[in-house]
């Protein structure tokens, strides 16, 4: 699959991952800096959280990784937390 495709897949995957305290999705969040897939279906995601202490980062770190993860052609996903 064309890398472009793929990253867009992954972008609409990511659509689905809600932040439970706000009910709205870390897309239009603008959450998200950056998605990243190489030529291996290695997915690299540069995100930030809604506050640095969230006490709920590994909740949404597992629905990123289970929700790309789903998409075809991805293989691994890194979540990488930046400020």
């Amino acid at each position: 699959m064309e890398k472009e495709a793929l990253t867009s897949q992954v972008l609409d995957a990511l659509e689905d991952v809600i932040d439970p305290e706000l009910g709205i999705d870390i897309i239009n969040l603008g959450l998200i800096y950056d998605v990243d897939v190489d030529d291996a279906g290695n997915c690299q995601i540069n995100m930030t959280l809604t506050t640095p202490g969230c006490p709920l980062s590994d909740i949404l770190d597992h629905d990123i990784k289970e929700h790309t993860g789903a998409v075809e052609g991805v293989n691994q996903v890194t979540v990488n937390l930046v400020w």
